[in-house]
């Protein structure tokens, strides 16, 4: 016969249970507000359009395309000795090690405690001789303790997912911070040869003014010229050797700068002669563009990673206003005043077993106050990623123009150094013959000076923007970085809903752009924030909705640093020993050369 009192139990503990449940503080309507902005939703202007779309992406040594193995020397010493690169490394392996933190937490804790203290009585009137007297005896304990945390709604699992995801983005961060690296290198090396083009006209310029001058020294003594003559042709004279010394105060500096970035002292710099720089032909887009950006910018792969992070935050969030069960258990042996191994004996043996619950009932809004946190943490990663790729699509607009500009700069600036340094040979001719007065010289000379040096500077300008270019293209990778899957970037509570929320926006805004290049337009995201369909393969884009084993969270890739020839890149590699290891490795692409150095040009006209 059954107990009633037994039966009325369990069922008030049935009936108890939805009760609790229902009890617990309320999250409300507190939810994120932002979604991500699909690349293809935005017009990527008539500049990018009318570029040349049939380029590929830059080359893993992108550098080389300048020809200058001085150059490749330095790029290489930059990326194995740079402090700041290594200190953006060491944080990607602090993040790994925080993920792997977090992931110990969906481990049962298995804790071993023990206890030896002897003490001895003493045998006195006082105290009394009783049967302990003048004798040690043992209080000795050992247990062995078992707790498991029941992740009934996914809080450590979330936790666990947010720290690798915040990992994924430190190694992203580890790859901008090279791509940085590369670039400050390649600009400091141009500015080195620019200075070094702006010296050797500084120097023509001041032998020509000595020449100009001692000839006014001879008209003078031949009674054709006059004093003022003279003094007009010697006054540029302190100015040119001025400049010549500032342009050696800018070589020496430029040296010391690229020393720095190679994390060695200034005298390294000292050995750097001069540059050999030149590129040919005109520099192309990627025919996946903008599509496959959020592949190939690391900033933009972290700022994704960011968002996922951010989504798992609100997850946790959530969980914490459900009821926490713990499964605690001990066994051990316990003994007092006793003999040393008494402890050990089965009848002092003991041993505990059951779950613990805690339940958040009133809290002051805290839990609702946490989870707004989180939700408005989500929002600002998900606008700063939708402000990285309109920053991306603008830099990469800006370097195309800036390159049709300085193309037809070049052509203007070369013209005018012609036309200038003839001006300049006539009048000094007319000078020379007594046709002319000094006022003629010291005109076209300054024209000429001027004229050399745009010539100069906008050969430096346009190999500096190419550099600019490779890096608003996110540098050289071999295959896109993977990122979260589409289901990832957004809280588990309504995920459908914001989903699809996401891609009508996304459908409205892509209605309104512009249309994208016919090489372009069969490249589509189908979501906001997912690379996988526009970056990979299809055999290798991931599958919305399909969520990471808390063990491998993320199996998509960390960056480390490997080593290549010219070159220090970044392998792939899982925050956790049960993900699948992938590597990135580099691939030699022929890079598209701008036009050749004009220095030579620049010679040639003041020889004639």
């Amino acid at each position: 016969m059954q107990c009633p009192v037994r039966n009325g139990i369990a069922a008030l503990a049935v009936f108890a249970i939805p009760l609790i449940i229902a009890g617990c503080a309320s999250p409300g309507n507190v939810a994120p507000q932002a979604h991500g902005t699909d690349p293809m939703s935005l017009d990527a202007g008539a500049a990018i359009r009318a570029a040349d779309i049939d380029a590929k992406w830059p080359a893993v040594d992108w550098w080389q395309a300048y020809q200058d193995p001085q150059l490749n020397s330095w790029v290489a010493a930059a990326l194995a000795g740079n402090p700041t690169l290594a200190v953006a490394q060491a944080r990607v392996r602090s993040a790994q090690a925080l993920a792997a933190v977090n992931a110990a937490a969906l481990s049962p804790q298995v804790n071993g405690n023990m206890s030896i203290q002897g003490e001895h009585w003493p045998d006195n009137v006082y105290y009394g001789p009783g049967p302990l007297g003048d004798q040690t005896t043992w209080n000795n304990t050992a247990s062995l303790n078992l707790s498991y945390h029941l992740d009934v709604w996914g809080r450590d699992k979330n936790a666990a997912e947010a720290a690798l995801d915040l990992a994924h983005a430190r190694a992203a961060d580890a790859r901008a911070a090279q791509l940085e690296l590369e670039v400050n290198v390649v600009r400091a090396y141009i500015d080195l040869s620019m200075n070094y083009a702006l010296l050797d006209i500084a120097t023509s310029t001041l032998a020509q003014q000595q020449q100009v001058a001692t000839l006014a020294n001879r008209r003078l003594q031949g009674g054709l010229g006059t004093q003022l003559e003279v003094t007009q042709a010697e006054t540029p004279l302190p100015e040119y050797e001025r400049r010549i010394d500032a342009l050696d105060e800018h070589i020496a500096l430029d040296r010391n700068q690229l020393a720095a970035l190679a994390g060695q002292g200034p005298g390294a710099g000292d050995a750097i002669t001069r540059p050999q720089l030149a590129l040919s032909g005109p520099a192309g887009l990627p025919s996946t563009l903008p599509a496959a950006l959020i592949g190939h910018r690391p900033d933009v792969v972290a700022a994704r990673w960011t968002v996922a992070a951010q989504a798992r935050g609100i997850d946790v969030a959530h969980a914490d206003f459900y009821p926490d069960i713990d499964l605690l258990a001990s066994v051990g042996g316990f003994a007092a005043m006793g003999p040393f191994f008494q402890f050990l004996h089965a009848q002092n043996g003991s041993w505990t077993a059951g779950p613990a619950l805690s339940l958040p009932i009133l809290d002051g809004g805290r839990l609702r106050a946490q989870l707004g946190v989180a939700s408005a943490g989500y929002d600002e990663a998900a606008e700063q990623y939708n402000q990285t790729i309109v920053s991306a699509l603008k830099e990469i607009s800006d370097q195309v123009v800036r390159m049709r500009s300085l193309e037809t700069q070049a052509k203007e600036a070369q013209r005018s150094v012609d036309i200038a340094t003839r001006n300049y040979q006539l009048a000094r001719e007319g000078y020379r013959r007594g046709l002319t007065d000094y006022v003629n010289v010291l005109i076209a000379q300054s024209q000429q000076l001027h004229a050399q040096e745009g010539v100069a500077r906008v050969q430096a300008d346009r190999l500096t923007v190419r550099a600019t270019l490779v890096a608003a293209l996110g540098g050289g990778l071999v295959e896109p970085a993977d990122g979260p899957a589409e289901a990832d970037t957004f809280p588990a509570r309504g995920r459908g809903k914001a989903a699809q929320g996401a891609r009508a926006g996304a459908a409205a805004a892509h209605s309104t752009a512009a249309p994208a290049p016919a090489a372009a337009a069969g490249s589509t995201t189908g979501s906001t924030m997912n690379a996988g369909s526009a970056a990979r393969p299809a055999a290798q884009a991931d599958t919305p909705g399909t969520k990471r084993p808390a063990s491998q969270a993320g199996a998509q890739p960390l960056m480390q640093r490997v080593t290549q020839p010219g070159a220090t890149q970044f392998a792939t590699q899982p925050a956790t020993q049960s993900a699948t290891q992938s590597v990135v490795q580099p691939v030699t692409q022929p890079a598209a050369p701008l036009d050749a150095a004009t220095s030579n040009a620049i010679a040639n006209a003041n020889a004639r």
